[in-house]
């Protein structure tokens, strides 16, 4: 079961979202906050295994709620539901320690899988906004071979499977459609990985994603 704990300062949205994830059998909602500022005293009492929160509150907003929470709890993580698509918000929630970035007109599937992927310790980004994060070039992309070749990129070179899943990764993809993308189990996605993100130094699938997209993957 995994206990979520909510932070949004709009009390329908709240209440939508308790009823959302009343009917996941494997989320139990353990408490609620209308303003970051009680983010961290929500968390040390309700004790979740993940925490959803808002971005734009009037009072301390998601952001600094992010960073506060994250610095007592790091390995807890804390899924930003937002409206926001401005790309300096995605990128300073996900500075401060955020997990993820999912928008709240997303599908209610799409936001339970996003839960569940960030309670497993994946990234889940909404692709709208990881497009934002990671812009295309004008360029076509080049075929694997070419981008494999020493005098296209700095090493750590990333060949073969490795290389594409790093490219999907870094189209914001989570490791189930990584998986079905490629025709492969989801733990062969994970282990490729973390061989990834050893051969890159990184710790996550976000350096993974801006590392790919500044290398032309």
């Amino acid at each position: 079961m995994i206990r979520v704990a909510l932070v949004d300062d709009h009390p329908l949205v709240r209440a939508g979202l308790v009823a959302l994830l009343r009917e996941l059998d494997d989320v139990a909602v353990v408490g609620e906050a209308s303003d970051g500022a009680f983010a961290l005293a929500l968390v040390e009492d309700a004790r979740p295994d993940l925490l959803l929160m808002d971005l734009s509150m009037p009072g301390t907003d998601g952001v600094t709620a992010t960073t506060m929470v994250h610095a007592a709890h790091p390995h807890l993580p804390v899924l930003i539901l937002t409206s926001s698509r401005d790309s300096r918000q995605l990128r300073d929630a996900l500075a401060a320690g955020a997990a993820g970035y999912l928008l709240k007109d997303a599908e209610p599937a799409e936001i339970a899988a996003g839960i569940r992927a960030a309670a497993r310790g994946e990234a889940p980004i909404d692709p709208r906004v990881a497009r934002m994060l990671f812009p295309t070039s004008g360029r076509a992309a080049a075929p694997l071979e070419a981008q494999s070749d020493p005098e296209s990129h700095p090493e750590p070179l990333v060949r073969g499977r490795e290389a594409e899943v790093l490219r999907l990764v870094a189209r914001g993809l989570a490791n189930k459609q990584i998986a079905r993308e490629l025709g492969i189990a989801e733990r062969t996605v994970k282990v490729h990985l973390g061989s990834v993100f050893r051969r890159l130094g990184v710790n996550d699938r976000t350096s993974a994603a801006l590392w790919a997209r500044e290398n032309g993957y």
